[in-house]
Formats: structure tokens, C-alpha cells, sequence
């Protein structure tokens, strides 16, 4: 029966609607948000700890002053004729504008904003799908907790980032389409998206799984809504100043070689950091164990089952999908938890702990902020201020080849003083020519003809790198006679005699 049901499609609407249940299921709400928010303060060092935060507040500010998105950036000496595709401006002019007013406080509470709001809507998704308070309290709480990957930095997707807008307009296309309620909003929040991250094309991943189960189902209503939604979005996407040429920013990205370089599209095997990585696991276990045992008797609707599946064999490949997957688990997740949790549970005192629980925590939230609040900065662990003022003082003049991990936070403290080689924009911003160059650099054991010829074609004056390369400084300072000019707190300058 239960099988039967979900394939003829979820029952959202079909719970109570009085004020006493609006008010008992308020309670869950106000404990998951209040709760998942004072997780993700109490890690707000991870929250500024991207690599290429630094970039992207200095891309704000370059628009701003100029009016305009820029067709090239002023930062690198090597960018020749590429074209930088900037997919994520919009973020970029707002992460600005909050920083310029509020400094990294800011954006640290809209980081913590948008969390609150993804969990938000987890919940409605779980309660509008008939899962129970408790049950839907236990899935979501787990997630929340998981997706942001905190335990695997810089791979953090909850961060001061452009990757959490794609995660919010993600759970929002995917909870608005099981609702069936707004999905007429979804093109006009594709536009927003569109100009604010690439991952936008996941939007028409989702819109075109729920109207493939819809034809499945032969529910022609429904189709045609997923149909003309996905043609508007496309249509949407249009509304940036790239125009069409958009795509080519996005294919600049996916499926390109640089991924095999990047740590976050690597294979979540590579990505595994014991013990930080055994919860999640763990939870990966309890899912698919539960699926294979209740495959034909859970109520959760089939679009989310397979949205669930979809991105858990899509994050073993590539690790940036497994928080997608653990955000699309929460709706089957919820429903596996109701069949294990004991009949006869006094829901009534359920509710009344969760709301007196979730006041305690929001109540907290101030007092948590004020203690990390003096913490707030921009990471110093690659590239202090007293480096980058070195650097501007005494190399300003200089081609430096820069390792990749800095170069963000050199654009950012020095605003162009520097000119750097590369950084985490990769094939977005620079040619795959010198892409293909840079990787030949990387590894412990370095391959001295390679790094030969990339000093010698791009005519380079100084490297800036880990000062614990042991191997590099044996061969620049012992085998080169270059001079180990400046040492700082992780790098090191050296300097072409």
C-alpha cells in the first residue's frame, strides 16, 4: 500500500491545519534553527576559512568602483587574452557591500542566516510530508549538522562562500517542488541564482527529475508545470551580464581537467579525515540500510528517494555532491526514523521540550556571538598581513609564481600591488595552457625539468611557497643559487639572484 502511494505521489496538504497544531510544530522550529545556528557559530572560524573569500570580496569591490563587471581582472601577469567569467558577481557585490559596513562580522551572520534558512525549509519539507515532529527533529537535526562538512576544510559548504547560495537555492527548488504550492516563483529565484554561483544548473537537474517522475506517473498537470517552469528558468538565466556566454563560464568548470587537481571535486575516498569523517559515515550506513531493508513501505515521496540516491553516488564520485545528499536525505531519512521510534510517545510533551529548548538555544545565540566575535578574521594560516605588506614593500615589482592556496588572500590584502601567477579561479580566469603548466609543479618530489621551464617561459623573479617544501628550497637556494629572501609564519620568498 505504502508503495503504492508513493509512486502515485506524496500527500502534502493533507495534514491538520489548525492554530494548536500550527503552534506544536512551531516549537520544532524554533529548536532546529536555533540549535543548528549555534553549531555553526561556535565553528565561525571555519565559516571565513575558504580560500578564495579573499578573492571574491576583492571582485566586489572591483565592481563597485568600476560600475561594471569586469571583462578581464587587474590581479595576475598571466591571464593573456583569457576572458574572466565571473559566474558569482552578484555574491560578490553583496559579500562587499556587508563587509564594507560590517566587516567579517557580517558576513559571518548571513553565512549563519542562510544555514537557518536551508534548515527551515528541511523542516517544512519533512512536515509537509506527513513524517512526525520527533522523527522529522532527529533527520533534520543530523543534517544540519553534517552537510556543512566542517570536519574537511576548506571543503566547507556552509561558508562565506558562493557555494552556499547554491546550497540554499537548492533545498528551495527542491522543498518548493515537493510542496507544489510556489513552484511559479522558481524562475525569477533562477535569475537571482544564475548571477550569484554557477551551480545553478542544479536547478534544472531538480526541476527535470520531478517532471520525469510526473510523466512517469502520466500526470499530465503536473508535467506541464515542470515543463514550462524549466523553460522559463532557462529563459532566466539569461538575465546576467554575460548574457548566453554564461555557459561557457559553466563548462569552463564542469568537466574540466583542473577538477583532478581540486580537492573538492576529487572522490570523497580522497576527501576522508579520520575521526572527523566517521559521523558522517556513519549516518551514509544507517541510510542505505535502511532503504535496502524498507525499500517498498516508505511514505517519502519517490522524487526525494531518488534525488537522495542520485547525489550519494554522485558524492562518492566527486566529494562536493555528498552535502547535497545529505540535504536530500532529510525527507527519507525522517520517514525511516517514525518506523523506528516507539508507538505511544506523549507528543504533546515532545512539542513543549522542543519549544522550551529551542528558546534556551535562541537565547544563547547572543552570548555565542560575542564570544567568537573577536575571532573573526580573515585566516592568517596561508598568508598573514605582515606577509603581505613584505610582499608590497619588496616585491611589487617582481613576477612571483605564487601557490595556488595564497593566491586569493594576495589579491585581497594587497589589491593588485602584487601581481600574483594564479589562483582558485582557475579555468574561469586563466588560459589551460597555464593551468596545465602549474599542476606539472605540484607533489613533494618535484620535477626539476618542469619547474625549470615554468621559471624559465613565464620569465619568473621570485616563488612564493610553503616554507616547509623542503625539496623545493634544496632546489631553488642549493642547486639554483636563489636566495631565501623573506621567511614568514608558512611561506617563503625566494628570490632569482
Amino acid at each position: 500500500m505504502y508503495a503504492l502511494e508513493t509512486w502515485r505521489g506524496p500527500r502534502f496538504g493533507q495534514g491538520p491545519g489548525t492554530i494548536g497544531t500550527s503552534f506544536q510544530t512551531f516549537g520544532v522550529y524554533v529548536f532546529l534553527i536555533s540549535f543548528a545556528c549555534l553549531y555553526y557559530l561556535s565553528n565561525a572560524s571555519l565559516l571565513l576559512g575558504h580560500f578564495d573569500l579573499g578573492w571574491h570580496l576583492a571582485a566586489g569591490d572591483l565592481i563597485r568602483e568600476r560600475g561594471s563587471v569586469p571583462f578581464q581582472d587587474p590581479w595576475a601577469f598571466t591571464l593573456g587574452d583569457r576572458q574572466w567569467y565571473n559566474l558569482s558577481w552578484l555574491w560578490d557585490v553583496a559579500a562587499s557591500v556587508v563587509f564594507q559596513y560590517t566587516g567579517f562580522s557580517g558576513l559571518t551572520l548571513l553565512v549563519v542566516a542562510c544555514g537557518a534558512i536551508i534548515v527551515g525549509y528541511l523542516t517544512s519539507g519533512c512536515l509537509g510530508s506527513g513524517a512526525s515532529v520527533l522523527a522529522v527533529c532527529i533527520s533534520v537535526f543530523s543534517v544540519s549538522v553534517l552537510y556543512p562538512a566542517f570536519a574537511t576544510p576548506p571543503n566547507t559548504y556552509l561558508a562565506a562562500s558562493p557555494n552556499t547560495s547554491t546550497m540554499l537555492f537548492c533545498v528551495i527548488f527542491y522543498v518548493e517542488c515537493l510542496n507544489k504550492t510556489r513552484r511559479f516563483l522558481l524562475p525569477a529565484m533562477m535569475a537571482l541564482w544564475a548571477n550569484l554561483h554557477g551551480g545553478f544548473v542544479l536547478g534544472f537537474l531538480i526541476i527535470g527529475l520531478f517532471g520525469g517522475v510526473a510523466l512517469l506517473r502520466r500526470d499530465w498537470a503536473n508535467f506541464k508545470i515542470y515543463c514550462f517552469t524549466g523553460a522559463a528558468c532557462l529563459v532566466a538565466i539569461l538575465i546576467n551580464p554575460l548574457g548566453w556566454h554564461i555557459y561557457d563560464g559553466v563548462m569552463a568548470t564542469l568537466g574540466h581537467f583542473v577538477q583532478a587537481y581540486i580537492t573538492e571535486w576529487m572522490s570523497y575516498y580522497k576527501n576522508i579525515m579520520l575521526p572527523g569523517s566517521i559521523p558522517g559515515m556513519v549516518y551514509i550506513v544507517i541510510f542505505v540500510a535502511l532503504e535496502l531493508r524498507d525499500a517498498g513501505s516508505n511514505r517519502a515521496p519517490l522524487e526525494s528517494r531518488l534525488l537522495t540516491w542520485l547525489f550519494l553516488c554522485l558524492g562518492f564520485y566527486q566529494y562536493r555532491y555528498m552535502s547535497f545528499f545529505f540535504l536530500f536525505s532529510t525527507v527519507p531519512m525522517a520517514h525511516h526514523i517514525e518506523r523506528l521510534l516507539p508507538s505511544g510517545l506523549n507528543l504533546g510533551a515532545v512539542h513543549k521540550s522542543l519549544l522550551a529548548a529551542g528558546i534556551i538555544g535562541a537565547c544563547a545565540l547572543p552570548l555565542t556571538f560575542m564570544r567568537v566575535e573577536p575571532a573573526l578574521t580573515l585566516s592568517d594560516e596561508l598568508l598573514s598581513e605582515q606577509d603581505a605588506r613584505y610582499l608590497e614593500a619588496n616585491a611589487s615589482h617582481m613576477r612571483i609564481l605564487n601557490h595556488w592556496n595564497v593566491g586569493g588572500s594576495l589579491i585581497f590584502r594587497t589589491h593588485g600591488a602584487v601581481q600574483i601567477f594564479i589562483d582558485g579561479r582557475a579555468a574561469t580566469a586563466y588560459p589551460d595552457a597555464l593551468l596545465r603548466d602549474y599542476f606539472t609543479l605540484g607533489g613533494w618530489q618535484i620535477d626539476e625539468a618542469a619547474w625549470k621551464a615554468v621559471l624559465e617561459k613565464y620569465k619568473i623573479e621570485a616563488v612564493f611557497w610553503p616554507k616547509d617544501h623542503d625539496v623545493l628550497r634544496h632546489f631553488l637556494v642549493d642547486e639554483s643559487g636563489w636566495k631565501e629572501q623573506y621567511t614568514g609564519s608558512h611561506e617563503s620568498l625566494y628570490v632569482k639572484p
